[in-house]
């Protein structure tokens, strides 16, 4: 067999893809082997002798699958898990919604003056560090610490 490496390089520069990624017809490799410049190649081109192989990618078939039976509950146990319990349930979106009210309810309680700016400061940190579950938590733990102001 003809060496064909010439051919394929420049077929290559021609369809602007990898060298592995050019296809020859291995029944016109007489014509090919004959082929010497540019113009030869780009004529094979458009016979159809020589082409450009697609790309291969990474099917997500199989992980659409995983993910459909993980809705109901399958394929979750020991053997599949990653991460720690507090790494996997509380996802961070969760923790975005929660964290925005709090500082949200934070703010109005500023704003209206019921709660001290040095309060505000303590209660904040508190609030990012997890203390609190939610709004009504941390509405509880104000008043039990006597920290809003009654408004008159």
């Amino acid at each position: 067999m003809t060496d064909l490496s010439n051919q394929k390089r420049m077929a290559s520069e021609i369809l602007k893809c990898g060298v592995h990624r050019v296809w020859m017809d291995p029944t016109a490799s007489e014509e090919i082997a004959v082929a010497i410049t540019r113009e030869d190649i780009r004529t094979l081109i458009q016979n159809g002798s020589i082409k450009a192989q697609k790309v291969k990618g990474v099917s997500r078939g199989r992980a659409r699958l995983r993910d459909a039976k993980r809705k109901y509950g399958h394929q979750k146990g020991h053997g599949s898990r990653k991460g720690k319990k507090g790494a996997r349930n509380p996802t961070k979106e969760q923790w975005m919604k929660k964290i925005r009210s709090l500082r949200k309810r934070l703010k109005e309680l500023r704003a209206e003056g019921a709660l001290e700016k040095s309060a505000y400061c303590k209660i904040y940190r508190k609030a990012k560090g997890g203390e609190y579950r939610n709004v009504a938590h941390l509405e509880s733990h104000l008043e039990s610490q006597n920290l809003i102001k009654k408004q008159e």
